[in-house]
């Protein structure tokens, strides 16, 4: 398959158009889940925490499971995972109106819609690069804010229909909703030259070939491994075979009165392809192993390892807000007459502007990336300690604002892990941050609720939330003023015989 050169434009910007819309159907609801938790508190009567675990799954288990992601869009392609994706979503939204307990919210909205949004980030932003190179950036930039921009309004349609449908109308009405995404996929059009398969050899001509005695020089054991990665079209066209031909030329030719020259020539064949075997298995065994001694390598720049750990406190400490927020106002008797906006969709619109704000100044070169994310750390930390001294709906208006601003910094995080590793190890550096940016987005809600049901206030949750993030940021910045110049003008170049691993992220 040959891959035309990206137009950056024309149908590219349809396909812009649909991925803003995808994700804005799909992470709608994951995004503002936290006005269904309220809901789901008082509808099942379990504890916060146990509760939480709802929404911080549909947020987690897309990053956590982002390497299966990536190889089903690469096997199938972005068409078709988007719209097996889009009855995942609308389906689990659906089976969720008919949840009977907070376990069944677990698998249908949890694991189900998770899962389904992390198949169609991958897809949006795959099958959005194949169709932009100089404007990748602007073009990725787009489709981000769809999320955002999904958050801002699914929090406040969620909580009209919910006025006035209930919780199960809601979400069998945002469901529907979700089918959208079936006709979005079917306009992402995949980049692709037509390609007519060479001619071949008809199959009769070649089966004696496949079942007689070889005559042909031996070959070598790597021209062998060669020929066995590449599907050599004899065999395929051999297999193409009614099973009942095959059986009877084989009988026929490999039973039959040879001499013993051919039977110890076919028993020598036999031998070499089952060395064929034990090498091919040697050297994916030994990709393997070039792929973690990549990982090790990786864990042995200070800044690197610093990323990582600060990643991991990052999520886990402001994920929640964005759950929780709701019941903070709630828990701290803010009248629902004073709402003017949900507190949700505030930090939803100001995380769009954070997007598009922090990434234009990582573009100027006078900023320095690693800086300006620890600087947004640093300041996520001192708003997370904020909030148990917010007692209006004002002062909590404002902080959703700045943390919303803040969470941006997913914008300038590419830019980030770039300058740690180098461009030839992004793929694989980035997949493993993501990972473990998916482990705090499924560990930071359950964590702040229990502390709610331990302490019965919020206050000490976001204590500790704060304390994570600035511990995070701390952690990066006496990692990078060391040795940043040095880990950013090594030689990236990878070992002779690695691979990349292409991997799925989440912004």
């Amino acid at each position: 398959m040959v891959f035309r050169k990206p137009p950056d434009g024309g149908w590219g910007w349809v396909i812009v158009v649909v991925s803003f819309f995808t994700q804005f159907l799909c992470y709608g609801s994951p995004l503002a889940v936290g006005v269904l938790y309220l809901e789901w508190l008082d509808a099942f009567g379990e504890g916060k925490g146990k509760t939480a675990w709802v929404g911080s799954l549909a947020n987690g288990i897309g990053l956590l499971a982002s390497p299966v992601c990536s190889i089903c869009v690469s096997s199938f392609g972005a068409r078709p995972v988007a719209i097996f994706s889009g009855f995942m979503v609308a389906g689990g939204l659906m089976m969720s109106s008919f949840a009977p307990n907070i376990y069944f919210l677990y698998i249908s909205y949890g694991i189900v819609v998770g899962l389904g949004c992390g198949l169609l980030y991958t897809a949006t932003v795959t099958i959005t690069c194949h169709y932009f190179d100089k404007r990748r950036g602007l073009a990725l930039g787009l489709i981000s804010t769809g999320s955002s921009v999904g958050l801002f309004i699914y929090a406040a349609l969620q909580r009209e229909l919910i006025d006035l449908y209930g919780l199960d109308g809601c979400l069998l009405i945002v469901g529907a909703l979700s089918l959208n995404i079936l006709a979005c996929g079917s306009l992402m059009r995949p980049l692709e030259s037509s390609y007519s398969p060479p001619p071949e050899k008809t199959c009769v001509d070649k089966v004696p070939d496949q079942y007689f005695v070889y005559h042909e020089k031996e070959k070598t054991v790597e021209e062998n491994i060669s020929i066995l990665e590449k599907g050599y079209v004899d065999e395929k066209c051999a297999n193409n075979m009614p099973d009942y031909k095959q059986d009877s030329i084989l009988n026929k030719n490999v039973l039959s009165s040879i001499n013993v020259n051919e039977k110890d020539t076919y028993k020598k064949k036999v031998v070499e392809q089952t060395n064929f075997c034990k090498q091919l298995a040697k050297r994916k065994w030994q990709l393997y192993l070039n792929y973690w001694e990549e990982t090790m390598v990786l864990f042995k720049n200070k800044v690197f390892a610093a990323l990582f750990v600060a990643i991991l406190l990052f999520d886990i400490g402001v994920f929640p807000p964005s759950l929780l927020m709701e019941d903070v106002a709630r828990s701290a008797n803010i009248n629902e007459d004073d709402y003017r906006m949900p507190l949700i969709s505030i930090i939803g619109i100001m995380t769009a502007v954070g997007k598009l704000t922090l990434g234009t100044l990582a573009d100027f070169e006078w900023v320095n990336t690693l800086y300006l994310y620890v600087t947004t750390l640093l300041m996520t930390g001192v708003a997370l300690f904020a909030i148990p001294f917010a007692k209006s709906y004002l002062t909590l208006a404002m902080l959703s604002g700045i943390l919303g601003f803040l969470t941006g910094n997913w914008s300038i995080f590419p830019y980030v892990t770039t300058k740690t590793v180098g461009i030839e190890k992004l793929t694989h550096a980035y997949g493993i941050l993501m990972f473990f940016a998916g482990l705090g987005n499924s560990l930071g809600p359950p964590i702040v609720g229990w502390f709610y049901d331990w302490t019965q206030e919020y206050d000490t949750a976001f204590y500790f939330s704060g304390f994570c993030v600035l511990l995070g940021g701390f952690l990066l910045l006496l990692a990078a003023l060391p040795c940043w110049n040095a880990c950013t003008n090594q030689s990236s170049k990878l070992p002779p015989n690695t691979y990349s691993y292409k991997v799925a992220s989440s912004a």
